[in-house]
């Protein structure tokens, strides 16, 4: 009589977990289906919300009937929702990145490029010279280097949102010719704006510049009036040319097979961090850091990729680069890209 009692109790306490975790499943499912339609708009901008508005309904009708059981048992209950939701699904991983949008003139054109050994020649690269009031004449190069003049490689972080999140880029100091940055950045079409949410659910394609560091930079620092800092790292000579050719990679690769940008897993900081860990000669720690992008620079420091000659407040205070830049107008190419490296000590690549 005793296990019978017992049995019965760990079986209704079995039934009562898993009717709350389904509720759970539920609840968080038509949240996060219920924000993909919202950001996709699939059916337009109305008839999206109406969707939205039948799924809420939907979803609560199916709480409501698994709590009563007014009209189905549970587990057809389970069934039905479950059915419905994976349609949604097969939905949301059915969209396709796509090249053929109506695009923003910034991130127009497709990065590419010959490389034949050493030399290397990239193709749309940007150099679009700003104005004050954020308008651009636009100017795509055709520019030619050489791997063996790598001289250095820098990190250089934008903010624009508080200290934890900053926008990533990185840039490769030549000893004969022009630094050049590279930004992983969303593909934006005309007239569309940034959302750190729709970033989550498959609104933005992602998209590689190269652009030369009076563009890139300094429409963050003397435009948008962005916090920029600017840092020098310790790598060897071989794995800065290596991590160039890794950019060149994902060049290739967005050309061929666009993708989605993602603002938690495929971000201007987490496919940076993927080709440095692809390139490195020693494994790298996963670390919080990646994801709370504004703290990059302590994770590089903490790995001496930043320079331990320099405690991390003094660099930060010689990184900041907005007080030599930021009420500057009219600099050349070579005017800023001095300017942002002033005082900063140069690390010394290995061979």
């Amino acid at each position: 009589m005793h296990n019978i009692e017992t049995r019965e109790f760990l079986l209704a306490l079995g039934m009562v977990l898993f009717h709350s975790v389904f509720s759970l499943f539920v609840i968080m499912s038509s949240i996060w289906l219920c924000l993909a339609l919202w950001f996709q708009e699939p059916l337009g901008w109305l008839m999206t919300r109406v969707l939205i508005g039948i799924w809420i309904a939907f979803a609560l009708s199916i709480l409501g009937i698994y709590i009563s059981q007014h009209w189905f048992n549970r587990q057809t209950d389970v069934l039905i929702y479950v059915v419905f939701f994976l349609i949604g699904l097969f939905w949301y991983f059915a969209l396709e990145a796509r090249q053929d949008r109506d695009w923003n003139p910034e991130v127009a054109q497709v990065l590419t490029y010959q490389q034949q050994g050493d030399q290397v020649t990239l193709h749309k690269v940007r150099n679009f010279n700003w104005h004050a009031d954020g308008s651009y004449d636009e100017r795509w190069e055709t520019r030619h280097f050489d791997l063996n003049q790598i001289t250095g490689v820098n990190i250089i972080t934008s903010y624009w949102m508080g200290p934890r999140i900053a926008h990533t880029l990185v840039s490769f100091d030549f000893a004969n010719s022009k630094p050049l940055t590279f930004s992983i950045e969303i593909r934006k079409q005309k007239n569309e704006e940034f959302s750190t949410y729709g970033g989550f659910f498959r609104k933005y394609e992602l998209s590689l510049i190269a652009a030369d560091e009076q563009d890139l930079i300094y429409t963050r620092s003397n435009i948008r009036g962005e916090h920029v800092y600017f840092f020098p790292v310790n790598m060897s000579k071989s794995e800065i040319r290596a991590l160039f050719e890794e950019y060149l990679r994902k060049a290739n690769e967005l050309n061929h097979q666009p993708k989605w940008y993602n603002s938690l897993t495929s971000n201007c900081t987490t496919l940076v961090f993927d080709m440095i860990r692809a390139i490195s000669k020693r494994p790298l720690p996963t670390d919080y850091r990646l994801l709370a992008s504004g703290y990059l620079p302590n994770y590089l420091y903490d790995l001496n990729a930043i320079s331990h000659d320099l405690s991390m407040k003094q660099w930060y205070d010689i990184a900041y680069i907005n007080p030599r830049v930021s009420h500057l107008k009219h600099l050349s190419s070579s005017q800023y890209s001095t300017l942002i490296r002033q005082g900063a000590p140069k690390p010394i690549p290995d061979k």
